[in-house]
C-alpha cells in the first residue's frame, strides 16, 4: 500500500477525532478535504465534485421545497396527524417510527427527513420534549424503512445497476420487494430497539430545552375566533388549547360576558374573545390558526396583509410619547402602522386586557408589523430596542394544495427518473414552489442550510480519497482474506462488516460501489453464486447508523438536534451489530449459498477494465479456477442432506 493510503486514513482518524470532540462538521471536513488536496492524494476536481453531486444538489432542493411545503401549512398538517394526537416521548417516539418506516418504504428517504424535522421540533417544543430524543430515531427509521423496497433508497438501485451490468446468471435485477425479505424482518427488529434499549442512549440536550423554560417573556394576548374559523363548535379540549406549553387560557369574554375559569369542555363560538398569557413561541403557534385574529387597537385591518407582516419586539423609552396612555388612547396602529398583539411588563406577563393597558417606560410590546418595521424603527427614540421574532409568518394556506401537488409530482418523478434527472426535478419543484408563490424567493434563500450541505459535500471528498487511495480496497481485502478459511458464512459477514465500516467513513452509495467487487470475489473463493453477497452488500451499504458522516440524513438532522458525534456512537454501534447479526442470520435462509454459475462464462468486477477478459479476481488479483458442478442450476439450492 502506498503512502496516499496511508495518509488518507491517517487524515480520515482525525477527522473522526474532531467530530467526537464536537468540532463543527462542515469545518472538520472540509479542513480535511484541503489537507488531502494539497498533499496530492486529490487533484482539485475530484476533491470538490461532491458539491455538484447529484445527492448533495437533491438535498439543497429539497430544503427548498420543504420551505413551500411550510409555508403553505401543508408540514403543519402532518404534523398533526402523525404527532398531533400524542402528548408523551415514548408516544411521539411510536408514531414518529411507525410512520417513517412505512412511508420511506415507496419513498426517497431524504424528503421525508427534510419535512419531517420542522414537524418534529414544533412537536417538541410544544410538548416539552428534547428534539434530541427524536431526531436520530427519525434519521434511522428512514433507512430501515427503506430496505423494505428496491425503490426506498438510493443504494438499492445502486445495487440493482451493478447487479444488471455484471452479465452473471442469476444476478438479474431485484424483484420490488425482494430485499425487504431481510429489510422488513430488520426494520421490526430495529423499530424494537429504538423504542427500548436504543430510546436510553439517546441524549436530552438541556441546552436545547432551555428555550422552553419559565425564564421566557410571558405576554397577555387576546385573539378573537372570526366567521370561518375551524375552531367554532369545537370544544377548548378538542380544539388543541388546553395544555400547550408555556401558555394559559385565562377567560372567554362572550359578547360581554366572562367565562372564567375556562373549562375544557367550553364549546367556541363565532366572535368569542379569548385571553390567553404565554410564551412568544406558543403566540406565534396560536396565531398561525387560520381565523384566530389578534384583537387590538386597529389589529383587525393590519390582519388583512396578515402575509406580509412580521412579528417583533419593542421595548418603550423613558422619553417616548405612549408613556401613560392606554392602548386604544394611543393609537399605536395609525402612528406606527403596527399593531400591539402583546405586552411584558417587569418580568410579569400583564393580566389586564390589552386595549386598557396604560402603557409604561420599559413595556415590551409584541408587535405585529410590517416587513419594513425593524428598520425603520431601529432608531426612533420612542424604544429602546427593536428586534424581530424569529419564525413568525402567516401560512399560506390557500396555497396548499398547490404545493401538495407539486411535491407529489417530484416523488413521482423521483421513482421514474434517474438520479440526475431527479435531482433536476427537485429544482425544478422549488422554483415552482416560488413561481407560484407558496413562498418567497427571501424564505427559499433562507430555507437552504449552508453548514449541512459544505458537510456533506466535502465528505463526498473524503470518500473519493479513501477509493482513490487504495486505503478502501486494501482494507476490504484484509477482511476477506481473514475469513476465508471459515467457509461462506464467515465470508458472509466479513463482507457485510467491511461494507458496514465503510458506509460509516464514506457515503452510503460509495461504500456500495466499492464493496460490489468484493463481494464478487467472496463468492468466487467460496464457490458459491454471488447474489447472497451482493444482498448483503445493498443491506449493508443502507445500514449505517454509527456516524453521522454515513448517511446524508444524519447530516441533516446533526445541527437540529444538537448532536455530537459519540452520540451516533453510542445509539447507533448497537444498531449496526443487531442489523447485522439479523442480515447475516436470514440472508442465507432467503438465498442459500447454491453453487456458482457454469452455464455462464465468470465476469470481471464491474469496476475492471472493458478490454480485459472476463475472470474471477483472485487473492492477489490473478484468475480463480471454479469447480465445475455437475448439471445443476445456477440458482438451485444445494440438495438437503437428510440424517438417519
Amino acid at each position: 500500500m502506498e503512502w496516499q493510503a496511508w495518509f488518507t486514513i491517517a487524515v480520515t482518524l482525525v477527522t473522526l477525532i474532531a467530530l467526537a470532540f464536537d468540532r463543527p462538521a462542515d469545518l472538520v471536513f472540509m479542513g480535511a478535504l484541503i489537507v488531502l488536496t494539497l498533499a496530492g492524494v486529490l487533484d482539485f476536481k475530484s476533491a470538490f465534485e461532491g458539491f455538484i453531486s447529484p445527492s448533495l444538489l437533491m438535498v439543497a432542493a429539497l430544503f427548498v421545497v420543504t420551505s413551500g411545503l411550510k409555508e403553505t401549512g401543508v408540514v403543519d398538517y402532518v404534523g398533526a396527524r402523525v404527532l398531533g394526537p400524542v402528548r408523551s416521548e415514548f408516544s411521539g417516539l411510536a408514531a414518529l417510527i411507525c410512520f417513517a418506516i412505512a412511508v420511506s418504504a415507496f419513498m426517497n428517504n431524504t424528503p421525508i427527513v427534510a419535512m419531517l424535522i420542522p414537524v418534529v421540533l414544533k412537536w417538541c417544543r410544544k410538548n416539552h420534549v428534547a428534539p434530541s430524543k427524536l431526531l436520530i430515531p427519525l434519521s434511522f427509521a428512514t433507512i430501515l424503512g427503506g430496505c423494505c423496497s428496491r425503490i426506498g433508497t438510493s443504494t438499492n438501485l445502486v445495487v440493482d445497476g451493478l447487479m444488471k451490468k455484471s452479465g452473471i446468471p442469476g444476478l438479474e435485477e431485484m424483484e420490488f420487494f425482494e430485499i425487504g425479505y431481510v429489510g422488513f424482518p430488520c426494520a421490526i427488529v430495529g423499530a424494537i430497539y429504538l423504542l427500548t434499549f436504543g430510546r436510553l442512549l439517546l441524549p436530552a440536550r438541556k441546552e436545547l430545552l432551555q428555550q422552553f423554560g419559565e425564564s421566557m417573556r410571558e405576554y397577555l394576548v387576546e385573539l378573537k375566533v372570526a366567521p370561518g374559523c375551524r375552531l367554532i363548535g369545537q370544544s377548548i379540549e378538542a380544539a388543541g388549547l388546553r395544555g400547550l406549553p408555556g401558555l394559559f387560557l385565562a377567560e372567554v369574554d362572550r359578547r360581554g360576558s366572562i367565562i372564567t375559569p375556562v373549562s375544557p369542555d367550553t364549546v367556541l363560538e363565532q366572535d368569542d374573545r379569548l385571553v390567553f398569557t404565554g410564551i412568544v413561541d406558543t403566540i406565534v403557534d396560536l396565531k398561525n390558526i387560520p381565523g384566530l385574529e389578534p384583537v387590538a387597537a386597529g389589529a383587525d385591518a393590519a390582519w388583512a396583509a396578515a402575509r406580509q407582516r412580521r412579528l417583533c419586539e419593542a421595548v418603550i423609552s423613558r422619553s417616548s410619547p405612549l408613556i401613560s396612555q392606554t392602548v386604544r388612547e394611543s393609537q399605536f396602529r395609525s402612528h406606527y402602522n403596527a399593531a400591539i398583539v402583546a405586552i411584558h411588563r417587569n418580568g410579569e406577563r400583564v393580566t389586564t386586557k390589552i386595549g386598557d393597558v396604560r402603557l409604561e417606560a420599559g413595556d415590551t410590546l409584541l408587535l405585529q408589523t410590517g416587513a419594513n418595521f425593524t428598520q425603520a424603527h431601529r432608531n426612533n427614540p420612542d424604544f429602546y430596542l427593536v428586534s424581530d421574532v424569529d419564525g413568525f409568518q402567516v401560512a399560506r394556506q390557500e396555497r396548499w394544495w398547490i404545493a401538495v401537488g407539486i411535491f407529489a409530482a417530484l416523488l413521482a418523478a423521483m421513482v421514474m427518473l434517474p438520479g440526475d434527472r431527479a435531482t433536476l426535478a427537485a429544482f425544478l419543484a422549488g422554483g415552482l414552489m416560488v413561481l407560484t408563490r407558496c413562498m418567497s424567493t427571501a424564505d427559499g434563500r433562507q430555507a437552504v442550510e449552508w453548514p449541512v450541505l459544505t458537510a456533506i459535500g466535502a465528505s463526498f471528498g473524503l470518500g473519493t480519497a479513501l477509493d482513490n487511495s487504495g486505503a478502501a480496497q486494501y482494507l476490504a481485502e484484509q477482511l476477506i482474506q481473514l475469513t476465508q478459511p471459515f467457509g461462506p458464512i464467515a465470508a458472509l459477514a466479513a463482507i457485510y462488516m467491511a461494507t458496514m465500516i465503510l458506509n460509516e467513513l464514506i457515503t452510503n452509495n460509495g461504500a456500495a460501489a466499492i464493496a460490489f467487487p468484493f463481494c464478487l470475489q467472496a463468492a468466487a473463493l467460496s464457490g458459491t453464486h454471488p447474489r447472497p453477497f451482493v444482498m448483503a452488500v445493498a443491506l449493508a451499504s443502507s445500514f449505517a447508523f454509527a456516524s453521522p458522516v454515513g448517511y446524508q440524513t444524519h447530516m441533516m438532522v446533526f445541527g437540529p438536534g444538537g448532536y455530537r458525534f459519540s452520540d451516533f456512537v453510542r445509539s447507533g454501534v448497537p444498531l449496526n451489530l443487531l442489523m447485522m447479526v439479523v442480515s447475516v442470520i436470514l440472508i442465507p435462509i432467503i438465498w442459500p449459498f447454491a453453487p456458482a454459475p457454469v452455464s455462464h462464462a465468470p465476469v470481471a468486477p464491474v469496476s475492471a477494465a472493458a478490454d480485459h477478459p472476463p475472470e474471477w479476481p483472485g487473492r492477489n488479483g490473478g484468475p480463480v479456477e471454479l469447480t465445475p458442478v455437475r448439471d445443476r442450476s445456477m440458482t438451485a439450492p444445494p440438495p438437503v442432506h437428510r440424517r438417519g
